[in-house]
């Protein structure tokens, strides 16, 4: 049984001038612990898919379910979104941020102060709870908002290009990073990104969409020996090369 399954999901946006459709007969499925990419030129829909997968907001047509359960409007799921700004409260410490969630949850198995101790330490970061964002480099920041998604125990994570205003070595350091806690978490992943590299790197199978209206145009599953290393050695692989000139291929047919 499929961990995410996506059913002949449409989307269209309405406003007064115009109807644009952004998605056509999406259906999709995806293993618990696997890590997925989308790809595909710009207003392919790749952002308006992940939001609905997170359930922000209901698809015209088709359904989304977790575990068999319907995603929208269902407050029972635990989904985690990173987004490319990390969005931390800055008049709230580091300590504060991470655990809002839980808070918000009503969640006190344990002391507020020793899970964002613990969190800091497996994304690596020293011990900043009591730091305010801004004295934090943009890096740190990504890790501390990694930290945050993860506190809530997520059934999924959703990541919307979170490392793409980073500097480069930042952003392959938060890939290695990321890579191994979702291993580590045992947690499902969805990754929309540009960077095509990236998602050859970090990815188990990738979703390549054609442009407007969105579908799915050809679904790529990275090699075992790329998947079995961290992104940062995928990218000097043999195989990661062969990859990426077939999809690199497809998406210029696309453009």
């Amino acid at each position: 049984m499929s961990f995410l399954s996506v059913g002949n999901v449409h989307h269209t946006y309405f406003s007064k001038e115009a109807t644009t459709q952004a998605l056509q007969d999406i259906n999709l499925t995806i293993n618990k612990g696997e890590f997925v990419s989308f790809i595909g030129p710009s207003g392919c829909g790749k952002t308006t898919l992940l939001s609905i997968i997170a359930g922000l907001f209901e698809p015209t047509s088709g359904s989304v379910k977790i575990e068999e359960q319907e995603v929208y409007g269902n407050t029972n799921l635990s989904i985690g979104y990173m987004l490319q700004q990390d969005y931390l409260f800055p008049w709230k410490t580091i300590e504060e941020n991470i655990t809002l969630g839980l808070k918000l949850l009503k969640n006190e198995k344990q002391s507020y102060a020793k899970v964002a101790s613990n969190l800091l330490s497996d994304v690596g970061l020293p011990p900043v709870e009591k730091k305010y964002p801004r004295e934090l480099s943009g890096g740190m920041r990504q890790r501390v908002a990694l930290a945050r998604t993860l506190a809530v125990d997520p059934k999924i994570l959703l990541l919307d290009e979170p490392f793409s205003a980073l500097d480069y070595q930042s952003k392959l350091k938060l890939e290695d990073l990321v890579w191994r806690k979702l291993k580590e978490y045992e947690k499902t992943a969805v990754l929309v990104t540009h960077d095509l590299g990236e998602a050859i790197a970090m990815s188990d199978r990738i979703f390549l969409f054609s442009a407007r209206p969105g579908r799915i145009h050809q679904i790529f599953d990275v090699p075992e020996e790329l998947r079995a290393i961290t992104p940062f050695e995928a990218r000097s692989h043999s195989s990661y090369s062969s990859l990426f000139q077939v999809i690199w291929k497809e998406l210029e047919s696309l453009e």
